[in-house]
């Protein structure tokens, strides 16, 4: 049975708490890192139903996307709202983890999950993050002397490639140099040119490693004087980021469109709607699970027909489609519940968990805790 730790360090690896946003409140909220877990509960929120079903399912772990705590504290009695969350968990042994902005952003994360749900194909971040900084390092060094060199190089953070590590490429050629008057060659002499086999080795490497990665290659090589080459490859967008866009399987009309995303999302009261022409066609489609209405700029300059998020507010929105009714064909707005364009990624993350832990039972709320809970025509 796994720890809490375990669970944790899984679920950091997948959502690294590094990606949140700096006002965001990821992580523990409660519970012992050294406890044993046997049975997971996934939520989008931390609120009274939620937490009675992990208590009374027996979970030793519920894991939300919101968090309990996102506004600072100094305190939790069991007088305020959520210290008594708080409270209830601790006595019946539940812990609390977080992975909120962090989820949104990854490639297996919130919008991901929500773009799949509706069965985008060849989708891509709508604001991708850009890719690591990388260098791309070339070092000549003899046969012998190979994997001496190249043991140092990736001990000191080169040849490590996403989830691969002492990557490398080693291609054979000849080297030649004479070495001048004050030179203590390796092999050669004074005033002789010299002609030899030589390998080239080449590596990637972190950036911020470089100054390591070079030293630790002088070190490690047998020549006073190191032939190298070492080049800055560009930041190209990565396959994380905020949102997505991709392509809907065929075209439809707007109101085929809302049609759909209620059809695939779980029901509220709140429902879906969609500002635009219901008989706008939609191909290209963007999203963003939560909150997205700050990137209807970016659907539209991606060539998104239609941009599905929540939380649309009325000035946004007629600035978006109304104000732009003299656009040959103005992007059309999809709002949904918050709660419902988040929910797809529960079973996503459960799967993970399952496939990680297979003797973990993990199960996913349908609990509707978005708030709206009348709604009339």
């Amino acid at each position: 049975m796994p720890s809490l730790a375990d669970v944790r360090a899984a679920f950091d690896g997948w959502y690294p708490p590094a990606t949140a946003e700096s006002w965001d409140a990821v992580g523990l909220t409660c519970g012992d890192p050294a406890e044993p877990v046997g049975r997971v509960l996934l939520a989008v929120d931390c609120v009274p139903a939620t937490v009675a079903e992990a208590v009374g399912s027996g979970a030793q772990l519920l894991l939300t996307h919101h968090p309990l705590l996102l506004s600072g504290v100094h305190g939790v009695p069991a007088t305020d709202p959520k210290g008594a969350l708080v409270h209830r968990m601790i006595r019946a042994g539940v812990a609390h983890l977080v992975a909120h902005t962090n989820a949104d952003v990854a490639a297996t994360g919130v919008s991901q999950a929500l773009a799949d749900c509706l069965g985008l194909a060849d989708v891509e971040p709508l604001d991708a993050d850009p890719g690591p900084a990388l260098d791309q390092l070339s070092v000549y060094v003899p046969a012998a002397d190979h994997d001496r060199l190249f043991a140092a190089l990736t001990a000191a953070g080169a040849g490590a490639v996403g989830n691969y590590d002492q990557a490398s490429f080693t291609v054979s050629g000849q080297a030649s140099y004479r070495p001048l008057p004050g030179a203590d060659p390796f092999d050669g002499e004074v005033g002789v040119l010299t002609r030899k086999p030589e390998q080239e080795v080449t590596v990637v490497l972190p950036r911020h490693r470089r100054a390591d990665v070079l030293a630790a290659m002088r070190h490690a090589h047998p020549y006073e004087e190191v032939a190298f080459t070492l080049t800055e490859q560009p930041r190209l967008p990565a396959g994380t980021g905020t949102g997505r866009i991709g392509m809907l399987a065929r075209p439809v009309l707007l109101a085929e469109f809302t049609a759909l995303v209620a059809a695939r999302l779980p029901g509220t009261a709140w429902g879906v709607r969609a500002a635009g022409r219901p008989d706008r066609p939609v191909s290209r489609v963007a999203v963003c699970g939560g909150s997205g209405a700050s990137y209807a700029d970016l659907a539209r300059a991606g060539g998104a027909d239609a941009y599905l998020t929540a939380d649309l507010k009325h000035h946004s929105t007629i600035e978006a489609v109304t104000e732009r009714e003299g656009d040959l064909a103005p992007m059309a707005l999809v709002d949904a519940a918050h709660w419902a364009t988040e929910w797809p990624w529960l079973p996503v993350a459960a799967e993970q968990l399952r496939r990680r832990f297979p003797e973990l039972e993990v199960d996913v709320s349908t609990i509707v805790t978005d708030p709206w809970t009348v709604h009339a025509h």
